[in-house]
């Protein structure tokens, strides 16, 4: 099957459940219930929370199972589509599999639609910005991108007017990859540290999810992987496709490096410097990796002029170390996407001198010792709220060298009261950063709203 119409008209007859109606499940719902299918729509959240929604998708024909028991019966149906962040291990799941229905996801129907061009970008860290970057990159050559995937923009809807000569850049998460058997045609792995131990349960189970990125290409595909990531490193050797890497650390004899102050690239036509350091405008040594990372994506794509042409202009995404403001001489930056740990720690890494940290938030199941330990080292005033403001506290007093560190640790019950914290505690010349390590959940829909509201409160200092 080539097009979405050819798709839709092999469902006739069946019956099709789509669990979630988040972002990118909604458009799929539509297109769904215009080809005049049975569909049933799965959702947790009670009926009064998605009135609305709930309401339009009836209007259009659409069945709902809402509540806690949403998934009682989801073993009746021949297609079902997984919203993301549901595991494909849960046992209703299981359950319906064994019985014979196919469980399949707005993602992987994008995937085997597609008619273009697919590179994918993965990892547990620098995913949007990368993505970011190589749209950009793509765009400036004077190409038609399509933008989408993780990032928050479902692809699906745009898929039957794609051509061949189009390129779609998607940002990947493991709840994404978990169950794909497709594979882009450049697929970048820009890092990989304990993340999502809530949902993954192990770390093998996570790097497993991760591995579909790259794990189902051909052999004139291409996989790009972080050579100072052991982790990813290692993988590298179980790519079918071209493999290239980067390195922020040494020199490669095949790859993406640094030298003489700018980023060099060396593959099968000799080396070359593509970008000097000097025109990125976005801080922080993860960011140039970020930069590293989609230039090894692009190469023989793109054009090196193009690069230096979107560096100079770039000033980074929302939510990623973005100056909010500045007041009585006191920088505020939102790093709402600082998610997890490694996050957390790039952004630390961004700045040379000590800064005032908000910290805190929902809990992943990820340790915080490493944190601890650069917390010692980089924050002058901790700042935590949130459900893992305990565990980070604890991470921090137990970090050794943190006794004659002089480190202030501050408790605040929300984040208003945080940066209002955060107000009091800063002198002139001083940096406030909100970077939690952790996700949004256990007070916000998720980071962008949670870094929104940030900003919204240090504006109305």
């Amino acid at each position: 099957m080539s097009t979405m119409s050819e798709y839709l008209e092999s469902l006739r007859g069946k019956s099709v459940a789509v669990i979630g109606m988040g972002v990118s499940n909604t458009p799929l719902i539509r297109a769904l219930l215009r080809a005049d299918l049975k569909v049933t729509v799965c959702d947790k959240s009670p009926r009064e929370r998605v009135e609305e929604q709930a309401a339009e998708l009836e209007s259009l024909g659409a069945k709902l199972r809402l509540g806690p028991d949403y998934l009682a019966k989801i073993h009746r149906f021949d297609v079902i589509f997984r919203t993301p962040g549901l595991s494909p291990n849960t046992p209703e799941l299981q359950k319906a599999m064994e019985g014979g229905s196919v469980l399949t996801s707005e993602m992987e129907l994008f995937f085997r639609l597609c008619p273009c061009k697919i590179i994918g970008v993965t990892g547990s860290d620098g995913k949007t910005t990368t993505t970011t970057l190589i749209s950009e990159f793509l765009k400036e050559a004077g190409l038609n991108v399509y933008l989408g995937g993780n990032i928050g923009k479902p692809l699906l809807p745009d898929v039957d007017g794609m051509t061949a000569e189009d390129v779609a850049v998607v940002e990947l998460s493991s709840f994404q990859l978990m169950t794909m058997d497709r594979s882009p045609n450049v697929a970048v792995f820009t890092n990989l540290s304990p993340n999502h131990l809530d949902y993954h349960h192990t770390m093998e189970e996570y790097t497993s999810a991760k591995l579909n990125i790259f794990c189902h290409q051909r052999p004139e595909d291409r996989a790009v992987f972080n050579y100072d990531n052991d982790i990813t490193r290692s993988l590298a050797k179980a790519a079918v496709g071209r493999v290239m890497q980067f390195s922020r650390k040494q020199k490669l004899e095949e790859g993406v490096y640094l030298r003489d102050g700018a980023i060099w690239l060396t593959n099968g036509m000799g080396s070359r410097e593509v970008l000097p350091l000097a025109d990125i405008q976005i801080p922080g040594v993860h960011n140039i990796e970020n930069y590293m990372a989609a230039i090894a994506a692009v190469d023989g794509i793109v054009p090196d002029r193009c690069v230096r042409a979107v560096a100079q202009r770039f000033t980074g995404v929302e939510h990623r170390i973005e100056l909010v403001r500045e007041l009585d001489g006191v920088q505020y930056y939102n790093d709402s996407i600082g998610t997890s740990p490694t996050r957390t720690m790039a952004c630390l890494d961004s700045f040379e001198q000590k800064l005032i940290l908000i910290a805190g938030g929902y809990d992943k199941g990820v340790p915080f010792t490493q944190l601890g330990m650069a917390v010692t080292e980089k924050v002058k005033v901790l700042i935590l709220t949130g459900d893992t403001a305990p565990a980070i506290k604890k991470a921090v007093e137990e970090a050794e060298g943190y006794a004659g560190s002089g480190l202030r640790l501050i408790e605040t019950e929300d984040l208003a009261a945080a940066v209002a914290a955060a107000r009091d505690a800063a002198e002139r010349g001083d940096v406030v950063v909100l970077s939690p390590a952790c996700a949004a959940f256990d007070r916000f829909k998720n980071f962008m709203e949670r870094g929104k509201v940030f900003k919204q409160l240090v504006n109305e200092l």
